[in-house]
């Protein structure tokens, strides 16, 4: 199987573009791009890629809509590119189901590097074998997948492997610096970013089904995931 990753950079400035595009197929990635949001969306939908580095404003369809029409797709990593540092956009994303997020004006060498953690962490296999039962939720760490009922739950990576750090340590709390360190190998993700895919897990989980209780915040400190009494 080949290594390279095909890409899609997804940003309406012509010369950022074109810095982006020249580093990530340094790094050898097979790189598609384009500044149109209507665009962006056929390419996808057509060439299927293996993350999207995605602009928020856009013409024609702008970043938070495309990234919606992705989630619905699938957990196909997406980085959010913001105009600058403000917090609406960048949890927005980040709850919307973003994998991760940089800030113009950047370095591109720094993105190129966070494209690369991004791809290792939506990549990785976890070595533990076998099934985590939660109730009416299981977490296969062999299918690196979560469900519930025996039906899956659309979870991004970065949410994966979130449940599978809280699920391995049960009623452990896990701060979050641990659970960034864990679950976000590589990223320069702040305690917001841990709370807001924590937030996108927890609603995906009760949203299929599983108790709200099952993953509780220990004020001050962090998360706990807390396995249902079986004789409930």
């Amino acid at each position: 199987m080949s290594d390279v990753r095909r890409l899609l950079v997804v940003e309406d400035e012509p010369d950022v573009r074109e810095v982006l595009v020249a580093y990530l197929r340094r790094d050898g990635h097979a790189v598609i791009a384009t500044g149109d949001g209507a665009h962006a969306w056929q390419l996808f939908t057509a060439e299927r890629p293996d993350l999207v580095l995605l602009d928020v404003r856009l013409p024609q369809v702008d970043g938070f809509e495309l990234l919606r029409r992705i989630r619905e797709r699938g957990d196909v990593p997406v980085i959010m590119v913001t105009a600058r540092d403000e917090d609406i956009d960048t949890v927005l994303g980040l709850r919307m189901g973003a994998d991760d997020y940089v800030v113009k004006p950047f370095n591109p060498a720094e993105v190129a590097a966070r494209v690369a953690a991004v791809l290792r962490r939506a990549n990785r296999s976890t070595v533990a074998p076998g099934r985590i039962a939660l109730g009416r939720l299981t977490v296969d760490l062999v299918g690196t997948q979560a469900l519930v009922d025996g039906r899956p739950v659309p979870l991004t990576a970065s949410e994966y492997r979130l449940l599978v750090v809280l699920a391995t340590h049960p009623r452990q709390t896990m701060t979050r610096s641990q659970l960034r360190v864990a679950a976000l190998p590589g990223s320069a993700a702040l305690d917001r970013v841990v709370d807001a895919h924590l937030t996108n897990l927890r609603r995906k989980l009760t949203d299929a089904g599983v108790p709200a209780d099952l993953i509780g915040t220990a004020r001050g400190l962090g998360y706990r995931l807390t396995p249902p009494d079986p004789a409930r």
